[in-house]
């Protein structure tokens, strides 16, 4: 699990680490800023694309096998990255190390369903779910103390020890522990999945970097991404052996775990990127103190994450579960009353309180999202809940980010004000629309209940 853990760590930290270095690395490469975009959106294309073949790979090859791609990709991609003197390579490296992390993560969830029992879940999870925050969370904060003393080359070579120690120890350590199976991968499956996937969360993030959601290509895009999907399902459906078995969603504690997780995660990763913009806009703080404001909030959730774990096994789901989302909502609600005049303490504290909430939600839902599947439903399960988390993240930074952006352009359009209030006014007006949904949560939580 240490050797699992570790380079899933690696990968979620990757996701976000570059994307404080992105506007330094526009000028270094000479490109414009939807093109450097493209070192984050090509991450979660990449994911969003490979995720959900794994459903069907994790039946076909042994643990070692996998895990062994898996971080070897990522140590590809990362020295590719790193040693980059143009942007394709740059690019190609991120789009392999996120490949890396596309097999890394379906992997360790399988493990832990597979090796613990059910009353143990919870805190196996509660690890996972730190690792899944503190990944994305502590993300810009180290990256921004890299920039401010070193190159942007290091926030890669910075992950090269804890790779090389995640390939040596899973290499002494790690067993084979999924039941192999001859299974022909349908090739018809993949083609459309990839269009699927890949269609809708281009063309979200394209239509939320360019503002552009009436752009034809923009709608072609999760149009064509949409029927795919459609096609996809009904094949599905056809095949013996299917590349994603879709009854999954017979069992109605798995559909409402899916729709928790995609809420939950849209919301999450939008705000990541929406409460930075505000306080570097609004308030007019430095990166790397931004960084320094949300590390508190990202450590308590560190700490309390195994914790949290222990209760979901002792108490069960709804215990754990709706007080999270509840403190969900009371963070989305202070975060959409802040303005120009915030003190740093105030987000410190909301930070706090939302991430703890977080904590409680995530790694639960999860758990007993795939704790109400038979175990031969397992792979199928994990790669369609990592899938529409990925998804849902990608949907959420972009939508988040454009109404964010049109909300500023009106308000200096209107009152003709000072940027910092049209940024305020901005990421208020996003937070409470992560209300509602946080709202919609709490209500969807009263309904959850232990698998039988």
């Amino acid at each position: 699990m240490a050797a699992l853990f570790v380079a899933g760590f690696v990968g979620l930290f990757s996701e976000t680490a570059l994307n404080i270095a992105l506007g330094e690395l526009s000028f270094i490469f000479s490109v414009d800023a939807t093109v450097i975009q493209w070192l984050a959106t090509g991450y979660f294309l990449t994911l969003g694309i490979l995720v959900p073949v794994t459903g069907i790979m994790m039946q076909k090859f042994t643990t070692r096998q996998m895990f062994m791609a898996s971080v070897l990709l990522s140590i590809i991609g990362t020295v590719m990255a790193a040693t980059a003197s143009v942007f394709p390579v740059l690019l190609a490296g991120r789009v392999i190390q996120a490949a890396g992390l596309a097999i890394n993560l379906p992997l360790t969830q399988n493990v832990i369903f597979t090796i613990f029992p059910p009353d143990k879940r919870g805190g196996a999870m509660g690890v996972m779910g730190l690792v899944m925050l503190a990944g994305p969370a502590l993300g810009p904060t180290l990256a921004g103390l890299i920039l401010d003393t070193l190159s942007w080359h290091w926030i890669f070579w910075f992950t090269i020890p804890f790779l090389l120690f995640s390939l040596l120890f899973g290499f002494s350590y790690l067993p084979n522990v999924n039941e192999i199976r001859k299974v022909s991968i349908d090739v018809l499956s993949v083609v459309v999945s990839t269009i699927g996937f890949g269609g809708i969360v281009y063309g979200v993030s394209a239509g939320g970097e360019h503002g552009g959601w009436t752009s034809p290509s923009v709608i072609i895009s999760i149009l064509a991404g949409i029927l795919a999907l459609i096609i996809f399902a009904v094949r599905q459906t056809k095949l013996d052996v299917p590349m994603l078995n879709l009854k999954a969603f017979k069992y109605p504690l798995f559909v409402l775990g899916v729709i928790m997780s995609f809420i939950t995660f849209f919301n999450m990763l939008s705000m990541l990127v929406i409460l930075p913009m505000y306080m570097q806009m609004a308030l007019v703080i430095a990166a790397f103190t931004t960084g320094l404001v949300l590390l508190p909030g990202s450590l308590l959730n560190c700490i309390l994450a195994p914790a949290i774990g222990r209760l979901f096994d002792r108490f069960g789901p709804k215990a754990v579960i709706t007080p999270g989302t509840i403190l969900v909502a009371i963070g989305y609600g202070a975060f959409s009353q802040f303005g120009t005049d915030t003190a740093l303490w105030m987000i410190v504290l909301t930070h706090m309180i939302m991430m703890l909430g977080i904590g409680a939600v995530l790694a639960s839902v999860q758990t007993n999202t795939l704790n109400s599947l038979p175990r031969q439903y397992y792979p199928d399960g994990i790669a369609l809940t990592q899938t529409v988390q990925q998804v849902s993240g990608a949907i959420g930074i972009a939508i988040m980010v454009s109404l964010m952006a049109a909300k500023q352009n009106s308000y200096l359009a209107a009152a003709g004000g000072e940027p910092a209030q049209a940024a305020a006014a901005g990421s208020a007006m996003v937070f409470k629309i992560s209300l509602g949904l946080a709202i919609l949560n709490i209500i969807l939580s009263l309904f959850m209940k232990k698998p039988e």
